[in-house]
């Protein structure tokens, strides 16, 4: 896999920057974008920026090549599935304490 999703020589770096970095940041990205009411498509430009950041620092602190488009394009589809989830779990959120009437409720087993 290393060359192919990544090309640092750890895993552990791999995952570190891309997953738990990026991914927390997106997550937030999106989760603000749901709380203030916007389309799910803004989390696009979102996860933009944060995959430019996330190849920022495999690049600045691990010595990766920074305009590598296969790299950036797995980072950033990383972070947009995060992004994505964050929205998601807030406008739940939002929409279950807005309308909670309409949220239905599973009887017990």
């Amino acid at each position: 896999m290393q060359g192919i999703l990544y090309e640092e020589q750890s895993l552990a770096t791999f995952l570190f920057v891309t997953f738990v970095l990026g991914g927390a940041a997106a997550f937030l990205s999106g989760r603000a974008i749901a709380r203030i009411w916007q389309p799910w498509w803004m989390t696009v430009p979102a996860a933009f920026a944060v995959g430019i950041g996330v190849r920022f620092i495999h690049f600045a602190l691990f010595d990766a090549a920074f305009a590598v488009l296969r790299f950036f394009a797995v980072d950033t589809l990383i972070v947009f599935a995060f992004a994505l989830a964050g929205y998601w779990v807030a406008r739940e959120r939002q929409m279950t304490r807005q309308y909670g009437v309409l949220k239905r409720e599973t009887p017990p087993a």
